[in-house]
């Protein structure tokens, strides 16, 4: 009998980009396809997604891909994987909505999109997968039972278990107890919340709090929060419908997603409450709810564009209620703290999460881990989806359940984990890392390319440009300096002018300047420039010499 091969490609020491392969004899599966927000040294990157080398080159025994729900760090990198290594896709209702959605507004075609119900099994090559229920800060979210030769592997995707969600459908302890019973060769779990003890609260503790502050608000009330968390749109608009108030949807995502939610029947709100941007001014502000993006404090997002009065139909005004129905995600706090502040300096009064109970996390906390690991009784473990003390952290807490040490592997991006029912062990190297897109490029922008963009960032350029004679080699005009991001010239003209003395310097030691001199003449102006203005300033921007034939 073979071995199952466990091939994590993202979301292991971070969270997001989740993706993971499965691999038995000639047949490949993957479980997500996730992307992740460019970290702040990754000057103009758009969308961090994970490298697919392996994929691509194993693409005849690629399958499938198996997608657990639909949130950007685990289906942001559908249109530039599926582009390059395609295969059928299966989820739930809403997830191929949303992939479908995301392939259309790339121009990407001939995708089988297979929409799978919980509970629901479907064989794929060498394996059977079995699609579980599960809860979380979306709709159509499932953990997947995935069964081959060497064993069964649960993979809860992200969850919480709550016992009072918005549509009424928990998570499906019943089958992961089946499946625990009949015997897991490994489980695969969500480490997010392991830092934390206790239980993740109910989201329907969120439309009490919504409730209250319905009730007490007098002008209009703008919510921001994540569009794909649709459970909580509906007790916004439930809100809406029992205070008399219209709604209406600002972002670009916001209003894809939704409208896309209502077309599938997976959000329902009477037409008689909905209303287009445009009609706002037909309302009194105590009848308007604007819900919009921006919970992040993203740049270009409604709510950020609004208390920069740079959004064209909306500005935050003196009494309005702002709610930020979210948390920021790590990396982020800097920019939700500076837009809180802008909020309140335009007078509106802002909730937060600091303050009261306007967000839940969509992830199981200690507790809930604790009943998946003693309900599903794997022989190994593998925690996932988080960063490394995350991982570290489940580890212990498996261990503490009475799970042996040598049962439980922390991988780490590169490595694969072999197993059968007698052994596990870890190979390796598979080439895995980050992608980068910025704009319509993928994979273009390298650490050179950063490493150029920080430079400049952070100490200008100077760009030397120098014209030659063609025929005689002599030269005809320059040096000439431009400055940009380095100092103001006109403030600093002595400065210039020495600048522009030692690339003078530099091209003098040339009596007729031929094109095997130029590479020599760059670098002479630019170690030369550097140690005169590091000398004087203590700065070191970036030079660029130009020689141009005249």
């Amino acid at each position: 009998m073979g071995k199952l091969r466990i091939i994590p490609l993202g979301g292991l020491g971070e969270v997001g980009k989740n993706m993971t392969a499965f691999e038995y004899e000639d047949d490949i599966v993957v479980v997500d396809c996730g992307s992740i927000f460019p970290r702040q040294d990754m000057l103009g990157i758009d969308l961090v997604i994970p490298d697919i080398t392996y994929l691509t080159n194993n693409r005849e025994r690629l399958r499938a891909y198996l997608i657990t729900h639909g949130h950007e760090d685990h289906i942001g990198a559908v249109p530039y994987v599926f582009r390059s290594v395609p295969a059928p896709v299966y989820g739930t209702k809403l997830t191929c909505a949303l992939i479908r959605g995301k392939l259309a507004e790339h121009n990407i075609s001939g995708i089988a999109l297979n929409v799978v119900q919980p509970k629901q099994t479907v064989r794929i090559g060498a394996f059977e997968v079995e699609f579980i229920k599960v809860s979380h800060s979306i709709a159509g979210a499932v953990a997947m039972a995935i069964t081959c030769p060497a064993g069964t592997v649960i993979v809860t995707g992200d969850f919480k278990i709550d016992y009072t969600p918005i549509d009424g459908e928990v998570t499906d302890l019943n089958t992961l107890a089946a499946w625990g019973s009949r015997g897991v060769l490994a489980l695969l779990a969500d480490s997010t919340n392991v830092e934390r003890p206790g239980y993740t609260m109910s989201e329907k503790k969120i439309g009490e709090t919504f409730h209250s502050l319905f009730k007490d608000a007098s002008g209009r009330i703008i919510i921001a929060m994540f569009a794909s968390n649709l459970h909580r749109i509906q007790q916004v608009v439930d809100n809406c419908i029992e205070f008399g108030r219209k709604i209406c949807f600002v972002g670009r995502s916001m209003v894809n997603v939704t409208r896309l939610a209502m077309e599938i029947g997976e959000l329902k709100i009477p037409q008689d409450v909905y209303i287009e941007v445009g009609d706002l001014d037909c309302y009194n502000d105590d009848e308007i709810v604007v819900l919009t993006t921006g919970s992040q404090g993203e740049p270009m997002s409604g709510l950020t564009r609004m208390a920069n009065s740079e959004h064209r139909k909306l500005q935050i005004r003196q009494g309005d209620t702002v709610i930020i129905s979210a948390s920021p995600i790590p990396g982020n706090e800097l920019m939700v703290s500076h837009i809180i502040d802008q909020l309140y300096k335009c007078g509106a009064t802002v909730i937060y999460n600091r303050i009261a109970d306007v967000h839940v996390s969509g992830h199981a906390c200690q507790e809930e881990l604790k009943l998946i690991h003693t309900l599903v009784k794997p022989k190994y473990f593998v925690p996932v989806h988080g960063e490394y003390r995350m991982l570290h952290r489940h580890a212990q807490l498996a261990m503490e359940l009475g799970m042996p040490a040598d049962n439980v592997v922390i991988l780490e991006l590169g490595q694969a984990l072999e197993l059968s029912e007698d052994e596990a062990s870890i190979t390796g190297p598979i080439p895995t890392g980050a992608v980068m897109v910025d704009g319509l490029g993928v994979g273009d922008v390298g650490n050179v390319v950063l490493r150029d963009r920080k430079h400049l960032s952070q100490d200008g350029l100077i760009i030397v440009v120098v014209g030659v004679n063609k025929e005689t080699g002599k030269l005809s005009s320059g040096p000439e300096l431009i400055s940009r991001g380095f100092v103001y010239v006109r403030e600093n003209e002595e400065l210039i002018s020495g600048a522009r003395s030692v690339a003078a310097g530099v091209l003098a030691r040339y009596d007729c300047i031929e094109q095997s001199d130029w590479t020599a003449i760059k670098n002479g102006i630019k170690d030369e420039m550097h140690a005169y203005l590091f000398g004087l300033i203590k700065r070191n921007p970036m030079i660029l010499p130009i020689i141009m034939e005249t």
